[in-house]
Parts: structure tokens; sequence; C-alpha cells
């Protein structure tokens, strides 16, 4: 064959195609932790559809409301409660069943924190001991067996139940102090610094779990006030500020969700239902139609308020 670029005329060369799904075995979401308090951590296939597996247990029984973030290869869960807050983060390499390890230590012990990430940076945000905590911390996602730094504060308090979603240049967190008029702030997560204002919950949707892809985020279920979950679904655009918009609903009420995601979709597990308690089921969405979420399959076990993330969300 003739020559293409540098090599000679009837020389072959092999080309290596390669993909990130390829390198970690697909995009992979993990769900761990939950309430009442479990160490369980499954995964799915988040491009398919069908029951989760037992992926491996967490380093001591914890809940964890909507935190969990990653890179490619590895995810972390951090805010715990055992059935003390503690500062523990756990490590998981995705594509690597029974990889479970001991990763490190928030700044200051906590639970029900949001968690984002880009592929190098992983950030926990908020939380509570159980008092409200407007910390944000940061750590570099491969290195390990290290306490996370100070990047800044929030700017609308912190709180418990915080929704987060990132692109690989933004994160945003849905406040959840303010069931009656939640706001959202994002922050820039290669820098340091407080958040900022990005705009209000339309639906005035405290508590929500969010997860997107780099262009999209999407905040699912939430409360309204102390003792109301609903089924609402928002999104909004990662890059632009506003308010959020209506994109559908969830199967039913849902409270305590967590969510992983793929370039196309977004799977939500470990939920409270107020007609059905602590449920095992997933229901997932396609981010850039709009509509309602459709069922996926089961968890291992029923619970609410775990971790998700996954090798495929919108910060990598």
């Amino acid at each position: 064959m003739a020559g293409i670029g540098t090599l000679a005329a009837g020389q072959w060369e092999e080309i290596v195609a390669t993909s990130p799904d390829i390198q970690t075995g697909g995009t992979r979401g993990i769900f761990a932790g939950g309430y009442p308090i479990s160490d369980v951590i499954d995964y799915i296939n988040v491009s398919s559809t069908g029951n989760a597996i037992a992926f491996d247990t967490l380093t001591n029984g914890a809940q964890m409301i909507g935190g969990g973030c990653g890179s490619r290869t590895r995810g972390l869960f951090g805010g715990q409660t055992q059935p003390a807050v503690v500062n523990t983060v756990d490590g998981v390499e995705i594509s690597s069943t029974g990889s479970q390890f001991d990763y490190g230590d928030l700044s200051v012990a906590r639970l029900f924190a949001a968690q984002l990430s880009n592929q190098t940076r992983g950030i926990t945000a908020g939380g509570g001991t159980p008092a409200f905590v407007n910390i944000i911390d940061y750590f570099t996602i491969a290195t390990s067996g290290t306490t996370a730094e100070d990047f800044g504060d929030l700017i609308h308090g912190g709180g418990h139940q915080q929704g987060a979603c990132a692109s690989p240049t933004r994160g945003v967190i849905m406040d959840a102090n303010a069931p009656t008029n939640s706001q959202m702030e994002f922050i820039t997560i290669s820098t340091l610094g407080n958040g900022s204002d990005f705009g209000d919950s339309h639906l005035q949707q405290g508590g929500a779990g969010g997860a997107s892809n780099a262009i999209r985020g999407i905040f699912a279920g939430g409360y309204k006030s102390p003792a109301t979950s609903y089924n609402n679904i928002s999104y909004v655009t990662i890059a632009t500020l506003g308010d959020s918009k209506d994109f559908g609903d969830l199967t039913d009420s849902s409270g305590e969700l967590a969510g992983c995601a793929s370039p196309t979709r977004i799977a939500w597990g470990t939920r409270l239902s107020p007609g059905n308690g602590r449920v095992n089921t997933i229901q997932y969405l396609t981010i850039m139609t709009l509509g309602n979420t459709v069922d996926f399959g089961d968890l291992t076990t029923g619970r609410s308020g775990g971790g998700g993330t996954s090798n495929g969300h919108g910060g990598l």
C-alpha cells in the first residue's frame, strides 16, 4: 500500500483503536452504602438494563446521601456515618470487583455531603456533623493516603442531602437547606475559591439526586418540605447560568437518591419512596431528551441515601 505519513510504501503499521470504554470495561456505575446503614457496593452497566451485581463492601457500614465521585478508573465515597459521623473516604478501582480500599480522609468528619469531580480532582461540598457545614474540600483522585485540602466555602450555607453534577470544568451544587427556595451554586473545579450563584430550582427542589453528562445536569426527586418527597426531575445547562427547567418525572415520589451517568444516560438507585419505604428499584432516563424515567432493574438490597458514581460521568 502507499506510504502513510513517514512510512515507506509497502510498510504496514498497526493502528491501535482505543477509547475510555475499552480501557475501563465500559460505562460502569457504582452504588455504595445507604440506609438502613449498609456497607454494600453494587455495580451496573449504565448503557444496558438489568439487575445490579455485588461489587464489594465499604470499610464499615456507611450511609452517604448522594455522595460519590471519581475518575475513569477510580471511584471515591466520603462523608459517612457508621453510625458515628466520620471523615473516612473509601475508594474502589471501578473496573475490578473486590477492590475497595481506604483512600484517605476529609478535612472535617461529616455525612450527607455533595461530591463531584473531573478526571483529576474530587470535590466534597457541604454536609453535616450533624450541624450544617459549608466547607468545600478537594483531593487529587490518583493520590491516596491523604487528607483533603481546603477549596473554599459554599455561599448558600451547605447542609444535608445536596445534589451535585459536573462538566470537566464546572461543578454545580443544589442547596438542600431551603426546600421552599432551593438555590444552586457553581465552582470551577481546577481553581480554588468560594461558590458563586448559579440560579434557583424552579421546583423548589431540596435534597435532589444529581448527575450529568458534560452538557446537561439533572436533579431528580428530593423534598419540598422535611416530610414530603416528590417525583419531579429538573435540568440545567452546566456551562450557562440560570434557573432549572422541567425535565419529566420519576416513576414515583423519591428522596435520598444516588445517581450514576454515562454520556447519554443516568441511572438512579438507593432511594426512599414514601409509599414503599427504602426500595431496591433502579430507574433511568436519556439525558438529552425530556421525559419520565423507565425501569432499569434492581439493586442487590433495598436502601436509600447511598453514594453513586461512574467511569463515564460528565466531569470526565
